[in-house]
């Protein structure tokens, strides 16, 4: 019934309710207050005789209430003794008089009354006023009702009673409280397989449990220490990429090392490559990697196999970017090339840069280019053709981020440029960072930019706007060497030795989440990748003083450890 109930039916069903109640409440007060003659003659009178009524006639006295709320009038709420003489004639007395006669006789007569006595009024008053309303609603209307309420105040309600806590349980209503949270069917599949028999749990409930307390440990951080795989000897680790629970690190020892999220072993070295590896991709357990000795290798993660050799760049491959089945790779050799994965076979070459690519971004319709010969290009793959060369930058192009709509271009000049992808004109110069942007993420027209000024930078590319510059007393103290977006939070890392956590929204620090022993005296993290429910961190030193290593931290530990046990 609730899935048809329409919302506005529904919630006209619930004004229904809330009003006769009211109602109610009402007609008794003014009855308590002013005795039955005194009731506005024009109030319907409500019973159970009328068919055009919903609720029988509210009680006319506490008694009346009594009896109604399931409370015997023959129980005799005080046993200390025989009543006193003249209490009946007393009370008759009070019957007789009218409402504010009465009201003024009670007033007296609590005055005169001891502390104790007042409680035992009370006592006996409160509980028959305390209605369960959403015990007297049918199920449906009472689901309904707790649709408004926030997880968290859902969770609370659960503790009130082994009713409303049977409802809260509610598997559809924590789906919808899911949906609103974000928080995806596949998180809660997850749950479901990973539930004791036996127990009655809402599989959404746990799932949304679940989020919560990744959010928090994320957000307040855990008291294990990370995982470290250590490699690479005491090379530089250029590249990084995780993929479920694969992690695969590049080096310009000219290698790449494959790594278990969850043990830290290495599972595999892939060689091949005669030159440092400079930059690679992962989707699932396919890995492409760009070398200086001039060629790309597509690489199964699984076996340590190399699936294809791309040859026909002719200097070294600085960058690539991976959509679906096609990997677009830029060189020094100034040219872009389309490769097809499957195959190994090279599609196209785009031609039309005159100093190296040092950037690229391709969204399976565009690919978008920038070099050191300070241009930006928008290309049609498919043809070969430069669209719009984006001219602006008075200095070397070292970050791109593109989105469909707007192409968005990072320089050693100090801007940032937002560029409409479609015609090519500039939309925004975004002013503000000091030195050379090698990093930015774009999501959802929002723009997170680092740069070797030590600052992180929020920016609505639609309006051009900075909204926060992430500094202060808790800043990076060295560049910016890369940044991540995660969960509405912000992580950054540095040439300082750190990775910092800020909130997306505000602005502010939150904490700082790897912090190397030799930071500020030689300690780097050189990448960061992060998923979900883990953080992956490449990080060493150029003179010695830290070795060359990967740092995993897990925020799903408690649910892992629940899974292991």
């Amino acid at each position: 019934m609730l899935q048809t109930l329409s919302r506005e039916a529904a919630l006209i069903t619930c004004r229904v309710f809330v009003s006769l109640t009211v109602f109610s409440n009402l007609q008794m007060k003014r009855k308590l207050d002013h005795g039955p003659d005194d009731v506005d003659a024009n109030l319907p009178r409500l019973s159970l005789s009328s068919p055009s009524c919903l609720v029988q006639a509210p009680p006319t006295t506490f008694g009346d209430l009594r009896l109604a709320n399931g409370h015997s009038a023959q129980r005799r709420r005080v046993t200390s003794g025989p009543p006193p003489s003249g209490l009946q004639d007393w009370l008759h007395i009070f019957q007789t008089w009218s409402g504010p006669e009465r009201l003024l006789a009670l007033d007296e007569l609590i005055d005169r009354c001891e502390t104790s006595q007042v409680k035992h009024m009370m006592q006996v008053i409160e509980p028959q006023f305390q209605r369960d309303f959403i015990s007297l609603l049918p199920k449906e209307l009472a689901l309904y009702v707790l649709t408004f309420l926030a997880p968290r105040d859902l969770l609370q309600a659960a503790q009130t009673c082994r009713y409303w806590r049977i409802l809260a349980e509610d598997n559809l209503l924590w789906r919808e409280k899911c949906r609103e949270e974000g928080v995806s069917e596949s998180a809660s599949s997850r749950r479901r397989k990973c539930a004791r028999p036996g127990v009655a749990v809402s599989p959404w409930k746990s799932a949304y449990i679940r989020q919560h307390r990744i959010e928090n440990n994320w957000r307040k951080g855990d008291t294990r220490e990370p995982l470290v795989l250590k490699g690479h000897d005491d090379h530089v680790i250029t590249c990084l990429q995780f993929s479920g629970d694969l992690i695969v690190s590049g080096s310009d020892d000219n290698t790449l090392k494959v790594w278990s999220a969850i043990t830290g072993k290495c599972l595999r070295t892939l060689t091949g490559h005669s030159g440092g590896v400079w930059c690679s991709q992962m989707s699932v357990a396919t890995v492409i990697s760009g070398s200086t000795d001039r060629t790309l290798r597509v690489w199964d993660a699984e076996s340590g196999e190399c699936v294809h050799t791309l040859y026909g760049h002719t200097s070294t491959v600085r960058c690539m970017h991976l959509h679906g089945n096609r990997v677009v790779s830029g060189s020094r050799d100034t040219t872009l090339r389309v490769w097809d994965v499957s195959t190994g076979r090279c599609e196209h070459v785009l031609t039309g840069h005159v100093a190296a690519v040092r950037c690229v971004q391709y969204d399976g319709r565009r690919v978008v280019s920038g070099g050191y010969d300070y241009m930006v290009k928008v290309w049609d793959p498919e043809t070969e053709a430069c669209l719009h060369t984006l001219q602006g930058h008075t200095n070397r192009v070292y970050s791109l981020q593109f989105d469909g709509a707007f192409v968005v271009s990072g320089s050693l000049d100090t801007s940032i440029r937002v560029w409409d992808a479609e015609t090519g004109g500039c939309v925004h110069t975004l002013t503000g960072h000091q030195s050379l942007t090698s990093g930015m993420e774009l999501r959802d027209n929002i723009l997170v930019s680092g740069n070797a000024d030590s600052t992180v930078r929020v920016w609505d590319v639609r309006t051009g706007q900075c909204l926060h510059t992430l500094q202060g007393p808790n800043k990076h103290q060295s560049a910016v060497t890369c940044l991540q977006f995660c969960r509405g939070l912000v992580l950054s890392s540095s040439d300082d030795g750190t990775v910092k956590l800020w909130d997306l929204k505000t602005g502010a620090w939150l904490r700082d989440v790897v912090a190397l022993q030799s930071r500020g005296s030689g300690g780097v993290v050189w990448r960061i990748r992060a998923s979900d429910t883990r953080l992956v961190c490449a990080a060493g030193s150029r003179n010695g003083t830290e070795e060359t290593k990967l740092l995993v931290l897990d925020f799903d530990l408690d649910d892992r450890k629940k899974e292991t046990d």
